[in-house]
């Protein structure tokens, strides 16, 4: 599936509407991310700090994890909202990266306005792959 200009700004208006949902009581930083699957669904995800900082999830993860729970393998793209068009995390990076390489990854700011568009691939280039684990 390409990604259409309509899809994109659905995507778009999904993470900026779902970051408000998140709870990052102590970054004060909301995410929010909005996948969509090869079968054109729509999973959204907020970013749920913790007290204990590892025990907290990224919007991105939790999209994607909500994705595969429901039966999701295949995603064209994921547009990630945060106040300044942050980038994904390592962590991120890597989730998506086990998903496929060109995803299209779209960042908007708080606004709305696109601060960039390229692929997994472009964020983490030497992604370590399932291939990897042969033998």
């Amino acid at each position: 599936m390409t990604l259409t200009e309509e899809k994109r700004q659905e995507l778009i208006e999904k993470a900026l509407q779902v970051r408000r949902n998140a709870y990052a009581p102590y970054s004060n930083y909301q995410v929010g991310a909005a996948l969509l699957t090869r079968s054109g669904r729509i999973f959204a995800g907020v970013n749920v700090e913790n007290a204990a900082y590892p025990d907290s999830i990224c919007a991105e993860r939790s999209a994607i994890f909500s994705a595969v729970s429901a039966g999701e393998r295949e995603f064209d793209a994921i547009a990630v909202a945060t106040r300044n068009g942050g980038t994904p995390c390592g962590s991120c990076r890597q989730v998506m990266s086990e998903f496929g390489l060109d995803i299209v990854v779209v960042l908007v700011d708080e606004e709305g306005k696109q601060i960039w568009q390229g692929t997994v691939r472009d964020l983490l280039p030497g992604a370590f792959l399932p291939r990897d684990l042969e033998d």
